[in-house]
C-alpha cells in the first residue's frame, strides 16, 4: 500500500485546492496539496516537505482530519490517503508545481473535478457534515 498525505488548509472560510499540471498523471484534476510519504518519514514530516516543495512555504502541520483508501485502476497498489489539518500564511503560498491553485468555499468544492480518492471527503465538506474548524 502507498501512503499519501494531503493538507486541509483553511483561511477566512476558504480551503486551498490545487489543479494537477496538464500532461501529468491525472492531469487537470483537482486535489489537496501533498504527496507520497517517503520511507522513514512521519505523516507530518512528509506533508511539511511536500508543502514546502509545492507551495514554497513552511506550514504548521496539525492533527489528522480524515483517512480513506482507494484503488486506482491505473495503479498496481492501493493508496491510503491521510488528510491532515495544516496552517500556513496564504500570502506566502506560491504555485510551484500546479496548473493553478485556488481558495474556494466548502460549498464550491463539488463543482471541481477532484481525484476519485478525494470525492467522499469533498461531499462531506460541501454538505457541512465535516468541518475543519
Amino acid at each position: 500500500m502507498i501512503t499519501v498525505v494531503a493538507a486541509l488548509i483553511q483561511s477566512e472560510g476558504n480551503i486551498l485546492i490545487c489543479q494537477r499540471k496538464r500532461g501529468t498523471s491525472f492531469g487537470l484534476m483537482w486535489e489537496f496539496p501533498g504527496g507520497k510519504v517517503k520511507p522513514g518519514e512521519s505523516h507530518e514530516q512528509a506533508l511539511a516537505r511536500e508543502l514546502e516543495e509545492e507551495l514554497g512555504t513552511r506550514a504548521t502541520i496539525g492533527l489528522e482530519a480524515y483517512r480513506t483508501r482507494h484503488q486506482y485502476a491505473e495503479m498496481a497498489e492501493p493508496i491510503e490517503l491521510v488528510f491532515l489539518r495544516a496552517q500556513l500564511d496564504p500570502e506566502a503560498a506560491t504555485n510551484r508545481v500546479f496548473e493553478q491553485i485556488l481558495w474556494v468555499t466548502p460549498s464550491e468544492l463539488p463543482s471541481f473535478d477532484f481525484l476519485p480518492a478525494d470525492k467522499e471527503l469533498i461531499e462531506r465538506l460541501a454538505s457541512g457534515e465535516f468541518r475543519l474548524c
